[in-house]
């Protein structure tokens, strides 16, 4: 079965880092686009970043020039390496895999940025 699991949240204070993993397995995982998305509490589910499986990125304006994302195909783990972070940017964080029609989410990590 296709696994998404995310690890790496926690409490930081504003203006720390923390870098979000997600370890990915039951997939041809250097075949799939993949993705970081982000739920606060009461809100909706929102884009993050995405890096293509060619290796292209893209990133939320809320986020540009904050965070990064990577990723490992000889590891199936994709990163967000989340810098200069903001009480904004607390949420439920999902990683997520595509490839055609096909997708899958992870069961998030959280992460709580507060003094």
């Amino acid at each position: 079965q296709v696994q998404l699991v995310e690890s790496g949240g926690g409490l930081v204070q504003p203006g720390g880092s923390l870098r979000l993993s997600c370890e990915v397995s039951g997939i041809h995982f250097s075949a799939y686009d993949m993705g970081w998305y982000r739920q606060p509490h009461g809100k909706q589910r929102e884009l993050v970043a995405t890096i293509a499986a060619g290796g292209s990125t893209d990133y939320a304006d809320s986020v540009k020039g904050r965070f990064a994302i990577s990723r490992d195909n000889a590891k199936n783990t994709v990163y967000l390496q989340m810098n200069s972070l903001k009480p904004e940017d607390t949420a439920l964080y999902y990683c997520r895999a595509t490839w055609g029609v096909y997708g899958y989410w992870g069961q998030g990590t959280r992460v709580t940025v507060s003094s």
